[in-house]
């Protein structure tokens, strides 16, 4: 059997879920064995599982729904791993999944492979392959262990619906410890800032030091308004400098993207900002300098000043439109 920590947020299952059980189906199909799903609340998605090869979905109920606790939510996980005895135990490309597994490896001593791309086995050792540090490293590695633990990258793997039915859903509330619950989220507090965030736009526009300034953002601005669902991003320099809050950030230290399009204007291209615009879709680079790294990445580049060719943009979107 394969287990996997199925998220969910606002009524929907999280894409990086759907993501991982590309993967998780892939292994089971490898080993024989059925994919069943463990869920922090969430009852009413359950079933729906079925549509991406979940068998079974567990879904625990009470303060584990309502709270995030990792050391309980791991806790949680470890006594239905007592109870299925899984091959593997899957999470997707998620802090908090990252962090519930690492609780789970650590309590019970088993190996962990972080933002892994595929696993191959005979039944007894994986031979995987995962992103090390940041996704610019490709590690092969060899894993062993009776049961082994996986997450996946965000943005990395393809969500595919292979079945019609329903999964089987069943409740559970496990007892856990006290000590389980030290560390918990007290409260969410909304955020202020306004717009599409960054990882949900289907176009960005991002800015690096080649813009110059806080103020010459304005035209990156002006360019995004022009589409629906768009908005600016920028590179660690950009917020160092004050020009841009760190929510803008793109890269390693900031969000990943996974935009339809992507328009670098005045950005270098360096690897650690290439880790969080490498989920793009298209790319389209402006810079002065013909070798940049973000030249040779993107689909389409323009050789110019960005504070002229941001404008003429503007003005072909303008009357396209």
């Amino acid at each position: 059997m394969v287990l996997t920590l199925i998220e969910h947020a606002d009524g929907e299952i999280d894409e990086t879920s759907l993501e991982m059980l590309t993967l998780a189906r892939d292994l089971a199909e490898q080993v024989g064995e059925d994919v069943t799903a463990a869920m922090f609340g969430g009852e009413d998605l359950a079933a729906d599982l079925g549509e991406y090869g979940v068998d079974t979905a567990y879904v625990c109920t009470g303060d584990l729904a309502e709270t995030y606790a990792p050391e309980a939510r791991a806790e949680a996980l470890g006594a239905l791993c007592d109870d299925l005895e899984p091959a593997a135990v899957f999470g997707g490309g998620t802090d908090t999944a990252n962090e519930v597994l690492a609780h789970l490896g650590a309590k019970r001593d088993l190996p962990m492979s972080a933002n892994t791309t595929e696993i191959e086995t005979d039944g007894e050792t994986c031979e995987i392959e995962r992103h090390r540090w940041g996704g610019s490293l490709i590690e092969h590695a060899t894993m062993e262990g009776e049961t082994k633990l996986f997450t996946t990258p965000d943005h990395e793997l393809p969500i595919e619906a292979v079945g019609d039915g329903e999964a089987a859903v069943e409740t559970l509330e496990p007892e856990l410890s006290e000590g389980a619950w030290e560390v918990q989220v007290d409260r969410f507090e909304e955020s202020d800032l306004e717009g599409v965030p960054l990882p949900e736009a289907r176009i960005v526009v991002g800015g690096g030091r080649g813009v110059g300034g806080e103020e010459d953002f304005e035209q990156l601005e002006e360019l995004a308004d022009l589409f629906d669902n768009a908005t600016v991003g920028a590179t660690r320099i950009a917020v160092d400098e004050g020009w841009r809050p760190h929510n803008d950030q793109i890269g390693q230290t900031g969000q990943k993207i996974a935009p339809e399009l992507y328009i670098a204007a005045g950005i270098s291209g360096a690897v650690q900002h290439w880790v969080g615009a490498k989920g793009s879709e298209n790319v389209l680079a402006i810079n002065t300098d013909p070798e940049a790294a973000i030249m040779y990445k993107g689909d389409y580049a323009i050789v110019g000043d960005l504070h002229e060719v941001v404008p003429e943009l503007i003005d072909a979107v303008e009357a396209a439109k």
